[in-house]
């Protein structure tokens, strides 16, 4: 081969600026205080104050082309520490613009990101294909998507990061709320199958998630029970259109003209799936009696997806489904039996298919079976930072050496009457936290050998936070009677 030649393919294959992933640029949105995040979230343990900034990064598009997308990172305010990287995937969105970058300061979901890197990770949270500042229309619950976005978002933060002198060890965590548990499911899965040598997963926590499309989700399309959330489904159709281009040629193809209507001016962006879920529900009340979304579709569709297994919206149903794989890092679903919007058999599917196929370290936990999909929310989040503070590592820049959580050694564990720390790092502070943030035992401690009292707690996880030299210690302790 030309040398000339050689050195061209070289310099093209090596060059960043045409690589499918290259960080763009960044926008700072605001910061909060330790005081500020812990009257928030009314949480006890919140460790530090934090920075949010939208960044915008290329990934590839479902035609294989690149768009630039954004997201939201909020990182802790203390560079002088390595924190792990938490990947948050947000649940749906009802317009272009209500993601995690664009309405963090509105009450919006990008608040979560607040919550974890207050306690220490660095949060991000991808607004996904066409949404955010991305072209074209969203793929919802598109699984090869909402991993690609999200894995680009973590290499564009990289970059981000040593420009502003910001530090991450090794730990990852992942997971999402509603349709960011499918998401957080499809990341988990993309990094384990086929990214082992770039990331390693420390523990995912999806949360709520229509992990079974193609079987659960679909079955709540095609019986003719209520259901109050009728615009899930043009969403979906209107999503694997757009990533496999041979749903429908015409949206009549697929809904009744009385329906089409709306659903084609949802699709133009002139109204939100808000507006198009009211004027859905409206319109099967007055043309059917009730809101039954299996009403909505054309009678001969209804057969075919019944009776035809190879139908083009089957198998793309079937394509989107992330439950039946083996995850090798610890992982939870958290969720709740009443959830009107996303049943809660998508988390029992996964579990008896996934402990079926062997994985090490897997549980599903009902949080609050009385609980809906919106008051899933706090207790799913509860849990999930409860599950990842028993990994999560943070080191200093100068040493790279933990300094918080782990490294309590408590003994015994689980407790029955009372513990003791096997070696304290000094003089310092003990709580016990629940998982609903209530303070239970707040004592000082300056010797090691002393009984921590815990008959009076009743039986659960709790996790003990020791403060020392303006370092923090965290450790998950089972109080069994």
């Amino acid at each position: 081969m030309n040398k000339n030649l050689l050195l061209f393919l070289l310099i093209v294959c090596l060059s960043p600026a045409l690589r499918a992933q290259q960080f763009i640029s960044s926008t700072l949105l605001g910061t909060k205080t330790q005081n500020q995040l812990t009257t928030v979230f009314n949480l006890p343990f919140i460790q530090y104050g934090v920075t949010y900034y939208r960044i915008t990064y290329t990934t590839t598009n479902l035609q294989g082309q690149l768009d630039t997308v954004s997201g939201l990172l909020v990182a802790p305010n203390n560079n002088l520490k390595v924190f792990p990287r938490l990947v948050y995937q947000h649940g749906t969105a009802g317009s272009k613009l209500g993601v995690p970058s664009f309405n963090v300061n509105n009450d919006g979901e990008g608040q979560i990101g607040w919550l974890f890197a207050g306690l220490g990770y660095v949060a991000l949270l991808p607004d996904y294909l066409g949404l955010g500042v991305s072209d074209g229309f969203h793929p919802y619950v598109h699984a090869a998507s909402e991993a690609s976005v999200a894995v680009d978002m973590l290499r564009a933060s990289q970059t981000f990061m040593e420009q502003n002198g910001m530090s991450t060890n090794d730990q990852l965590f992942v997971t999402g709320y509603s349709q960011g548990g499918h998401a957080a499911m499809a990341l988990h899965r993309e990094i384990q199958a086929n990214l082992g040598g770039e990331f390693t997963v420390t523990a995912s926590a999806p949360m709520s998630g229509p992990y079974s499309i193609s079987g659960v989700m679909r079955d709540l399309i095609l019986n003719d029970g209520i259901y109050y959330y009728p615009a899930y489904i043009p969403n979906t159709a209107l999503s694997y259109q757009t990533a496999y281009g041979n749903i429908f040629n015409q949206l009549t193809d697929v809904f009744k003209p009385a329906y089409a209507g709306m659903i084609g001016d949802y699709y133009d962006n002139t109204i939100n799936l808000g507006q198009l879920n009211d004027q859905l529900i409206a319109a099967l009340i007055t043309n059917e009696g009730a809101s039954t979304p299996i009403k909505m579709l054309q009678p001969a569709l209804i057969q075919e997806l019944t009776n035809n297994p190879s139908h083009p919206i089957n198998v793309a149903l079937a394509d989107n489904d992330v439950y039946n794989w083996t995850p090798q890092a610890p992982t939870r679903l958290f969720y709740c039996t009443a959830d009107d919007q996303v049943p809660f058999m998508n988390s029992i599917v996964a579990r008896d298919t996934i402990m079926a196929n062997g994985s090490p370290d897997f549980a599903i936990l009902d949080v609050n079976p009385a609980a809906n999909h919106g008051e899933c929310v706090t207790p799913a989040l509860t849990n999930t930072i409860f599950f990842f503070a028993g990994f999560q590592q943070i080191g200093t820049v100068a040493t790279s050496t933990p300094l918080e959580s782990g490294n309590l050694e408590l003994l015994p564990n689980p407790a029955q009457q009372s513990f003791r720390i096997k070696e304290l790092p000094g003089a310092g502070e003990l709580t016990i936290i629940d998982y609903g943030g209530k303070t239970h035992v707040a004592t000082k401690l300056d010797s090691a050998g002393k009984a921590i009292d815990v008959s009076a707690l009743p039986n659960g996880i709790y996790l003990v936070r020791y403060t020392a030299k303006g370092n923090v210690w965290q450790e998950k302790l089972v109080v069994q009677h």
